[in-house]
């Protein structure tokens, strides 16, 4: 009888997929804090399983870290949240709502790439990696063209340059506040106001 209550509680068998989803969103964070020292030790307490389990999933633990790194890459989510974000509100508001969701991508990839470089983290696949990141940066300055499709009357240039402009402004405040301290990132309403009018005085 507590064979059978001991076997309903439990909880269903991970898919394949699912626990190397588990194991890599376990990691992630450990990654942040130890960068590529972090042992597979951690991981396995981490995500509640076995040392053993990590390796039954990935070859090795390069290929774990390579995944890492491909999973926070991935822009689905801010794409997610560039969809989401109402057109019927002025542009600055909808500018204003894009550079937030950019900023907060590029801070976590940045604080971790920061980490894994550090810590002495090369890549596997460098070349493949390179050609993945400019397709991602295309589909993000697509959608922020998207976000301002009906108004596009309303800029002096096509709007696809003007999301390649606005990535490239939220990317540049991002690098400058890694790079020379957190005092120096510009607010988000700030940013959108000088791409918008630019920095002279009216």
């Amino acid at each position: 009888m507590a064979q059978r209550v001991e076997r309903r509680r439990r909880a269903p068998a991970m898919s394949p997929q699912e626990r190397r989803e588990a194991i890599i969103s376990a990691t992630v964070p450990l990654l942040r804090e130890h960068g590529a020292n972090v042992t597979t030790s951690q991981i396995a307490k981490a995500a509640g399983i076995a040392e053993g389990t990590v390796f039954r999933v990935f070859a090795d633990k390069q290929e774990l870290l390579d995944a890492c790194i491909h999973s926070v890459f991935r822009v689905e989510p801010v794409l997610g949240k560039l969809a989401a974000i109402p057109r019927d509100i002025s542009v600055r508001d909808r500018l204003v709502a894009a550079a937030e969701a950019l900023s907060d991508h590029m801070s976590r990839l940045g604080a971790l790439m920061h980490a894994l470089g550090s810590s002495g983290y090369q890549p596997r696949h460098q070349s493949a990696g390179a050609a993945e990141h400019r397709r991602s940066a295309d589909r993000l300055a697509g959608a922020i063209a998207d976000l301002l499709g009906p108004d596009r009357d309303a800029f002096r240039i096509p709007v696809e340059r003007v999301g390649r402009m606005f990535m490239g402004v939220v990317f540049i405040d991002r690098a400058g506040s890694q790079t020379f301290g957190e005092e120096t990132t510009t607010g988000t309403q700030e940013l959108v106001d000088v791409l918008l009018h630019g920095v002279l005085a009216r």
